[in-house]
């Protein structure tokens, strides 16, 4: 996914050519209209992973991922096949977004069910650290391009590159997943039977799933503005400094990873709630200086600075956000649960960050964009704070024969 962003530029005028002035604009639409079939595949992966295990889930999710990065890394370019090659680029974006949708709720679900009590916050964490670390790996790529390579060479053939790459990393990541133990709990017969439901789900579990969607509405699409529009921005107020702007990006993102864990950490110990109104009240408060100001810093150092607070600022939710889901739904719609409330957020509100922030760039309204982003996660602050308890038994620990005394003593 963070292919795509990141050598986002380069993609214009291989797909749109030089001549369309709203290629950038299409780009981040192409890459907005991916989140349409997440709900899918959280749908789909979703059911599978409660009714045949999370390990095949996964398994099935990253090589849609790897082969749909290998499709674009050899599709030909429109001044090869004309229109032909957008249409190959967005059917590849649209696997990969089902694809995703799939991996997030399944993956979050793993991680929570396998990790040890009192622990849970802190391997959970780990979900992010591999979702920003693509994110690092991809400016890395692009790091060493831009080292090695003319931007001419870059945009010609070196995309084609990091796509591969990407489809080979994933590859990697596949055969690490087929070696690991699987997290489904043992069901009754009875339960078994209504796993991966979405009639269950709906009519048993609306207020989780509800609960899903608000918690992750606020959280994604600051995440998107922060993670992917920063970055943006960034590469903006430098392009004639050379390789300044991707080390920005590059250091802040290794910072954002390396600090996730910590996030977990900390959640085991003072709960999930204190991180999340923390974030929500940050959030808040900050996301329309760092949407207008950022664009106007001009030494690398500042722009980095306002890079790295705002990541630690978003740590509160990344770190915490998929053990949050899961803790929220029995075993048998976990995967199912988690992945659908996600994916329904995600898609509204997240994936269209970029493309929101595009279009309210080319009508000189970015002030107006950040309202909205503050807006969002404002609502998502009223459910941290409201709606949510903080060391409450959950559905894991019931699974796993808790009580509230083992609860606490395991948090030591």
């Amino acid at each position: 996914m963070y292919v795509y962003t990141v050598f986002a530029a380069y993609l214009e005028t291989q797909f749109f050519g030089d001549e369309e002035p709203n290629a950038g604009i299409y780009t981040m639409a192409i890459f907005a209209v991916t989140f349409v079939m997440r709900p899918v595949g959280s749908w789909f992966f979703g059911r599978f992973a409660d009714r045949h295990g999370r390990r095949p889930a996964l398994v099935f999710s990253i090589s849609l991922m790897a082969a749909s990065s290998l499709v674009i890394a050899v599709t030909p370019t429109r001044e090869s096949i004309g229109a032909a090659a957008v249409v190959i680029l967005v059917l590849c974006r649209l696997l990969q977004g089902f694809a995703t949708g799939g991996e997030y709720g399944t993956s979050a679900t793993y991680m929570s069910e396998a990790a040890t009590p009192g622990r849970r916050g802190f391997f959970s964490s780990f979900q992010y650290v591999t979702l920003v670390g693509g994110h690092v790996l991809a400016q890395l790529m692009l790091l060493l391009q831009q080292s090695l390579l003319t931007d001419a060479q870059i945009e010609a053939w070196g995309w084609r590159v990091a796509f591969a790459f990407g489809a080979v990393s994933a590859v990697v990541v596949l055969w690490l997943r087929t070696a690991m133990d699987e997290s489904l709990p043992e069901l009754d017969e009875g339960t078994a039977r209504r796993s991966g439901s979405l009639v269950e789900l709906v009519t048993a579990y609306p207020r989780q799933l509800a609960l899903c969607f608000l918690v992750t509405m606020g959280g994604t699409i600051a995440f998107y503005t922060y993670s992917v529009t920063g970055p943006s921005i960034v590469k903006g107020a430098y392009a004639d400094a050379g390789m300044t702007a991707t080390w920005i990006n590059f250091a802040a993102l290794v910072l954002l990873m390396l600090i996730q864990p910590l996030g977990g950490l900390l959640s085991d110990k003072v709960g999930r709630k204190p991180l999340l109104v923390a974030f929500g009240i940050g959030g808040v408060l900050w996301t329309y200086a760092f949407i207008t100001l950022l664009p106007q810093v001009t030494s690398p150092l500042g722009s980095f600075a306002m890079l790295a607070g705002t990541y630690v600022l978003l740590t509160g939710y990344t770190s915490i956000n998929a053990i949050v889901k899961a803790e929220l739904f029995p075993a048998h719609v976990r995967a199912l649960g988690v992945g659908l409330g996600y994916a329904l957020a995600n898609s509204a509100f997240g994936g269209t960050a970029p493309l929101v922030y595009e279009a309210a760039k080319s009508r000189e309204a970015t002030g107006a964009f950040a309202i909205y982003v503050t807006v969002a996660i404002a609502a998502s602050l009223v459910v941290y704070v409201f709606f949510l308890k903080n060391k409450a038994p959950t559905a894991l620990d019931a699974e796993q024969g808790l009580s509230t005394g083992s609860r606490e003593a395991a948090r030591v």
